[in-house]
């Protein structure tokens, strides 16, 4: 039996960085879903059911903290794990981000390795 291609979705207003982790995760076998903002973050989380999602923080129209607590206080999506990526490494803004119920609080600049091993360890790949 075919084991199911898991869906990341990743969101970031850097389109670099959303295409390196594309990259990335498409080379480790990942389906790869992109927004670019959080509106369309939650849009397609909502629509995708995606397996995981990067999220960063500060995007335009809705911000990351914003889009994870209205996912995760949805039972529908309150399951999918949601690793932070953010520029902002205060431990206030880290633990906003555990408040708004993120998984994992990556900050950046960060190890592609890293991210696609905690992926990996969310996912149980």
């Amino acid at each position: 039996m075919k084991m199911k291609v898991k869906t990341v979705l990743i969101a970031d207003d850097e389109i670099d960085i959303v295409e390196t982790l594309k990259f990335m995760l498409e080379s480790e076998g990942f389906e790869v879903l992109t927004a670019y903002d959080g509106e369309e973050a939650l849009k397609k989380a909502r629509t995708n059911f995606p397996d995981i999602i990067l999220l960063d923080v500060m995007m335009p129209k809705i911000n990351g903290y914003k889009v994870s607590r209205l996912l995760k206080f949805d039972k529908k999506f309150q399951d999918i794990p949601i690793l932070m990526i953010t520029a902002r490494s205060q431990e206030e803004d880290k633990l906003i981000g555990e408040e708004t119920g993120a998984d994992e609080y990556i900050t950046k600049p960060f190890e592609i390795s890293n991210v696609i091993d905690l992926i990996n360890k969310y996912l149980q790949v």
